[in-house]
């Protein structure tokens, strides 16, 4: 209906006689996203204020210049103000169907006339600017995840990454058990000290204990504790790691290497919240809330008969998988950025760079260790540079150095993309996208629904982005 109205119907006389208010800026910012809207909402507006003796809608495009609507010009007038508007006021509302709107006027010599045109031209541009600002972040949120998020020594980036924690954070207020799962050194700490932050237990400790950090003959004593007395060597008693926790957060690494033996004794902690230490005549309650993490395979465990499926099912309250630092590359370079400059730091080794190519070897490098490999890879890049220096590929470890080969595409093989790292982002991501759908394309002979499966996306995400990249569309 506006777009119908907008295509050379005159607007109604104006009110000259009404007070600009406060809505009339508000409903300058909330047409922004509409031009040819927004055009006659400003015009309305400067017609409202009687600043402008004559003034015009008009909407410019390749055949030249069409007047929408004006007073006091003819068309023919106000079609030759706007294509010569120096020493005219000019608002430039965007772009709507290939055309750019604008309201031209001539406004009166006062003062107060001026100033009056001038505040509508203004908050008119502060519309059109926070309209485009909000476009470009909400088409950067959809290719790359929001700011970076550094928060309990651990740095969340990518949108999966950053979801988790969110998950996290919620769940953090109600006080049940969470089991983490993922590979080594992938954050399950870091998550589970953001847990511990985000919920009530706060200001109470946080005690990490790793299952494997001592003999499986010891772990009873060091979890529940002892009487003095109550084994050889029991010198003194130990209320243990887990009254050690009271009020606070247990976080259970390597839950996995339990051994069956003991898995009964946990479980009933856990049920229970109850400690019975070796040598001790009655259980103690104890407050704690416990976090669990594996990088082991707990389903097979239980189907093996390896772990108790009882106990399994308590700890798995809720789980989280922290993905490998492979599956969210897009975090390497925030995270290589961070590590380096505190190594550089802690090394006093000044302001060390990375070459574009060292970069492009630890983006492509698969990263086994995950995020405690980078760690240390940054540490060890710190210690061997020269205070304020580049680092090249030499300084790489030899396993990174051997990850990245230049090998020939012969006939069959999958093509890769090669990108220069020191260009625009989006010039470089709408590279990628045009190449990648051009080949899915070509290998489906033109069949969306096929290109669309072997990109991974839906049939219509393979169109819009046809669309916005201004692809032809396949014959």
């Amino acid at each position: 209906m506006l777009e119908d109205e907008a295509r050379g119907l005159n607007l109604p006389d104006p009110d000259t006689s009404r007070v600009p208010t406060l809505d009339d800026a508000v409903a300058l910012i909330e047409l922004a996203g509409y031009p040819h809207v927004l055009a006659r909402e400003a015009y309305a507006l400067l017609e409202t204020t009687a600043a402008a003796d004559a003034s015009a809608i008009v909407a410019r495009g390749n055949d030249g210049v069409r007047v929408v609507t004006s007073r006091g010009w003819t068309a023919d007038e106000a079609a030759r103000a706007a294509a010569d508007p120096d020493g005219r006021l000019r608002i430039v509302c965007g772009a709507h169907r290939d055309e750019t709107w604008e309201i031209v006027a001539d406004v009166k010599p006062s003062l107060a006339d001026r100033c009056n045109a001038v505040a509508v031209r203004k908050l008119t541009e502060t519309a059109v600017t926070l309209d485009r600002y909000r476009r470009d972040e909400k088409q950067r949120a959809a290719l790359w995840p929001a700011g970076t998020l550094e928060t309990d020594g651990g740095l969340w980036v990518s949108e999966q990454m950053t979801e988790l924690l969110s998950i996290a954070r919620r769940v953090a207020t109600a006080d049940i058990t969470v089991l983490l799962t993922g590979e080594t050194g992938t954050g399950k700490e870091v998550l589970a000290r953001a847990i511990h932050r985000a919920s009530g237990r706060a200001q109470k400790p946080f005690v990490p204990f790793n299952c494997t950090a001592v003999p499986r003959e010891m772990l009873e004593s060091q979890l529940f504790g002892y009487r003095r007395g109550a084994f050889t060597g029991a010198d003194a008693p130990f209320d243990g790691v887990i009254r050690a926790a009271a009020g606070g957060t247990l976080f259970l690494d390597e839950i996995a290497e339990i051994g069956p033996d003991l898995q009964p004794k946990l479980l009933r902690f856990l049920e229970t919240h109850e400690v019975h230490g070796l040598g001790e005549a009655q259980p103690v309650k104890v407050d704690v809330r416990v976090i669990a993490a594996t990088n082991a395979d707990l389903d097979s465990l239980v189907s093996a008969g390896r772990f108790r499926e009882d106990l399994y099912y308590r700890l798995n309250a809720v789980r989280l998988r922290l993905p490998p630092l492979r599956e969210r590359r897009e975090e390497i370079p925030p995270l290589v950025d961070l590590y380096l400059r505190r190594s550089c730091e802690e090394l006093k080794k000044g302001r060390l760079t990375l070459d574009d190519e060292t970069l492009e070897f630890l983006l492509l490098y698969s990263w086994p260790g995950n995020v405690r490999q980078l760690v240390n890879e940054m540490r060890r890049m710190a210690a061997l540079a020269e205070p304020d220096s580049v680092i090249t590929p030499a300084l790489l470890s030899p396993e990174i150095q051997a990850s990245r080969r230049t090998i020939r595409v012969g006939p069959g093989d999958e093509p890769e993309i090669r990108i220069r790292l020191d260009q625009p982002l989006d010039a470089a991501i709408e590279m990628i996208e045009q190449s990648m759908i051009r080949r899915a394309l070509d290998r489906a002979r033109g069949r969306y629904e096929d290109a669309a499966q072997l990109l991974g996306i839906s049939r219509k995400g393979l169109f819009l982005k046809r669309r916005r990249l201004g692809l032809r569309k396949a014959s």
